[in-house]
């Protein structure tokens, strides 16, 4: 089968017939999913192709049972991967040093909007080649003006409830990229770097960065230290330093750790987080050492202006000169915090910024206020929302309770712009938009709106509702909120999805989804996480439309400036993919994905598997070429009477609707495509079509071997329809006149039921009975190496009686599917010819080896 002769034919029929399009009026019940929007910084890899697979699955699943299924796309503005992303193109392609200086706010926005334009048109056509059934009609991007009004609105009202507030505290700081970032886009990293102790008056401290330590005049121990149970807290001593003689205080504060170094430690609060929670809770003076370009300030003296990496060894030279150095460590690893969105060191700054308090009693839930934190934990604990797999709870529980307040400003250009506006003495105005900010302040005073932007992830935060229309009450938001599942990767559940459970319960006045299913990480075929500077990333189109080599090594090393990294991508794309990658059609890989959708667990993608299951897809297409062929003239008759092997196979197909549906509400789609992968590939093609022939050769079980073939086609179809949509769509249209079909699609086709009057325990044994009958003559051909078509006779002793009934009854099919010129029995008193054997139970069947095997 050739998937490139139908898929966009069907792709267009769908969309066009509208029916990816929910209805907000519907009476069905709803069912919904809010597309996790991917960042509109490029194209998408293979890790979101698994997550878009997943959904649809979902979506095709719920809207063949019954509902009105909403799956809701859009994309993300990304605020500074995509700001970054454009700023370096700028710098590469046009020699412009600092962007933002030269070219300015408005232009700088100009460019991001029209790089941003370029990337979603890609985005949506890969969506869409991988079958996503979404409804585009609702798309959206979380910088709609829509969207916009909704982050407006939701800012103003936190601020008014005090849950917003703006002032000075310590923030990550990312002095390549100039703004702050969250906790949680922070990368640590371990880093060797030396590791110095010094001595500073009576005591000894270590450090890997003496040039944050101009300003250290607190020296902390732990309380309970009796190394140091003789110095008070308070107490005061004179020591030379840095700059000379200064005067130290001791504090004593639980925090230290007696096991570390010395157990003594100086702190800079301007420049440690851990520092800058020890100056709060003692009152203690905070001043900076480091500027935001990363250089000394003035408090270094003669170091003043220089970057901290080189000053660093020169302020050790000058502590060694003054007999302070007491020893050097240079095999030392620690952690180093780096911004994961742009690479840069992070560097620790106390700013006055914008923050959402997450202790503060927020909001009204259960009968009681509760902290934003408490309810983000209370909702997973009662079980409000549930985690798949559970076991990722305890994660998430231990990450929110250590929650801290949520820094939400930035200093880029590209965002929603914080709704804050100043006048002349700094007083702060609160609004939806610039004419609100000035009916509070009075026309006549002059405002200006804060320059900095939102976090991305306050607006994403509101993506299940402000998608659909909030803060009006739409139909679309009181018909499908809260949403049903978010399908989404571990990595960003304290990024985001705590967050919209944060804002739904607050603002749309619910969780915003009842389940998380967690997949896993996409990883290359050596286990490696896939990334542009490894030169490992899959695009799904080339899986789908298949690339040739010399393209797929220019796509990997475009724009890389490394001539070693580059030589190295090339020998291993080269070595992995020397034919290129030929085209495997969407549905093998939306059928890969699910395969390898096991809980929560890493994905080690192969190219051997989409082979395995573009192969499934041709055995599928070839056994609907049969069934088709022999059905052709027919007029089906299904009121015919079943001979075995039709109630065995409609027996198979009810057990594999059962576990289907199973595997589907448990969310194992691996365990489901597996159950519809063995039914179909064993159970039906191999068993029954071949069962078939002798039964559409005889006139007493043509009928219903008819009626039998293509009812159980098209109900595998329905079942494999969600995960491999396209080919089964277009066997569906080829066979629907056979089986006298009113549905217009295979799309808007109900899920089968299950017939429990068509489980049959009696005719699954004698099937079986049948398998291992024609196995054993097999493995007796195999092992004797007798063609496949040579007719052999066979004798067969030690009969019950059921072994003479399903002999009796199934005579025809045992001897052609066995290759058999005669079936004799012989008693116990009669001496059997020299053969080869095979046992079925307590039966034992002989094959004479005179005249067939040259000993």
């Amino acid at each position: 089968y050739d998937p490139r002769a139908f898929e966009s034919k069907i792709a267009e029929q769908w969309e066009s017939s509208g029916a990816f399009r929910a209805d907000a009026h519907s009476s069905k019940p709803a069912f919904t999913i809010s597309m996790p929007p991917p960042n509109a910084t490029g194209q998408l890899h293979v890790g979101h192709a698994v997550m878009l697979v997943l959904e649809d699955i979902f979506i095709r699943w719920q809207r063949m049972d019954g509902h009105e299924a909403l799956w809701l796309p859009g994309t993300d503005h990304a605020a500074i991967a995509t700001e970054n992303v454009v700023l370096q193109q700028i710098k590469v392609q046009e020699g412009i040093v600092d962007p933002r200086v030269e070219l300015g706010r408005d232009e700088v926005l100009r460019r991001i909007v029209e790089y941003v334009e370029n990337s979603q048109g890609t985005i949506r056509n890969q969506i869409k080649a991988l079958g996503s059934s979404c409804d585009w009609s609702r798309e959206r991007y979380t910088m709609d003006p829509q969207l916009n009004r909704c982050v407006n609105e939701t800012f103003k009202r936190m601020y008014e409830d005090g849950l917003i507030f703006r002032g000075p505290r310590i923030v990550n700081w990312d002095p390549n990229l100039k703004t702050n970032v969250s906790d949680d886009e922070v990368e640590r990293k371990d880093t060797n770097s030396p590791f110095f102790t010094f001595q500073y008056g009576p005591f000894q401290i270590g450090t890997v960065r003496p040039e944050t330590k101009f300003g250290d005049k607190y020296v902390v121990m732990h309380p309970e230290d009796r190394r140091y149970k003789q110095y008070k807290h308070g107490e005061t001593f004179e020591c030379e330093w840095i700059n000379g003689k200064i005067t130290a205080t001791i504090i004593k504060d639980d925090v230290v750790d007696p096991e570390f170094g010395t157990g003594v430690m100086t702190i800079t609060p301007w420049h440690d987080h851990v520092d800058f929670g020890i100056a709060e809770r003692h009152g203690l003076e905070k001043e900076p050492i480091i500027d935001f370009d990363g250089n000394l300030l003035s408090i270094a003296n003669e170091f003043a202006g220089m970057p901290i990496e080189v000053a660093r060894p020169q302020i050790v030279e000058k502590l060694k000169a003054k007999g302070l150095l007491v020893k050097t460590d240079t095999d030392y690893t620690h952690s180093k915090a780096f911004n994961s969105r742009g690479g840069g060191a992070i560097e620790p700054q106390i700013r006055e910024q914008w923050f959402i308090d997450v202790n503060k009693p927020a909001v009204e839930w259960k009968g009681k206020k509760q902290s934003l934190k408490d309810v983000m934990i209370d909702v997973v604990r009662s079980g409000d929302i549930s985690l798949v797999p559970e076991r990722f709870d305890s994660t998430y529980f231990y990450w929110i309770e250590n929650l801290q307040d949520w820094c939400i400003s930035r200093q880029i250009w590209w965002g929603h712009r914080i709704p804050a506006w100043y006048d002349k003495t700094g007083k702060i105005y609160v609004a939806k938009n610039i004419e609100e900010a000035q009916k509070q302040a009075g026309n006549d005073v002059e405002l200006t709106q804060d320059e900095d932007v939102l976090d991305t992830w306050f607006s994403s935060a509101l993506w299940p509702f402000s998608t659909l229309g909030w803060p009006d009450k739409t139909p679309e938001f009181s018909r499908f909120y809260p949403t049903s599942v978010l399908v989404t990767g571990f990595d960003i559940i304290f990024f985001w999805v705590a967050r919209m459970i944060m804002f739904g319960i607050k603002f749309a006045g619910n969780v915003p989804f009842k389940d998380i299913y967690i997949t896993g990480l996409i990883k290359d075929s050596y286990g490696q996480k896939m990334s542009k500077s490894k030169g490992n990333v899959l695009d799904p189109i080339d899986l789908i439309d298949g690339i040739s080599l010399e393209d797929l090594l220019e796509k990997r090393t475009q724009g890389m400036m490394q001539p070693e990294l580059t030589s190295k991508i090339k020998k291993q794309t080269e070595k992995e993919f020397s034919n290129g990658i030929p085209p495997f059609g969407t549905d093998a890989l939306r059928l890969t994905f699910t395969a390898l959708a096991s809980f929560g667990r890493d994905i080690k993608f192969d190219l051997k598997r989409v082979e395995g299951y573009r192969n499934f897809c041709n055995k599928l297409w070839n056994a609907s070429r049969f069934v088709l062929m022999k059905l052709e003239s027919r007029s089906i008759s299904f009121d015919a009477a079943l001979s075995i092997p039709d109630k065995w196979i409609l027996s198979r197909l009810q057990h594999t609707k059962i576990a289907v549906e199973k595997h589907l509400s448990d969310y194992r789609l691996d365990l489901m495509s597996q159950t519809l992968y063995e039914f179909v590939w064993h159970d039906y093609c191999d068993w029954y079509l071949e069962l078939s022939k002798p039964l559409l050769n005889d006139k007493e079980t043509r009928s219903g071997c008819e009626a039998t073939l293509i009812k159980v086609l098209s109900e595998t179809l329905t079942l494999l329809h969600p995960i491999i949509p396209f080919i089964t769509e277009e066997i569906f249209e080829q066979c629907r006149s056979l089986n006298n079909d009113k549905s217009e699609r295979l799309i808007t086709k109900p899920f089968p039921e299950i017939d429990q009057t068509l489980i049959s325990k009696n005719s699954e044994s004698e099937i079986v009975w049948i398998q291992e009958f024609i196995q054993g003559i097999r493995q007796i051909r195999g092992e004797m190496n007798i063609a496949p078509g040579k007719p052999l006779p066979c004798f067969i002793q030690n009969l019950k009686t059921s072994d003479e009934a399903y002999i009796k009854n199934n005579l025809s099919i045992i001897t052609t599917l066995a290759k058999l010129e005669s079936i004799k029995q012989l008693s116990e008193n009669d001496s059997a010819p020299e053969s080869a054997t095979a046992l079925v139970g307590e039966m034992k069947i002989l094959i004479p080896l005179a005249g067939i095997v040259d000993k």
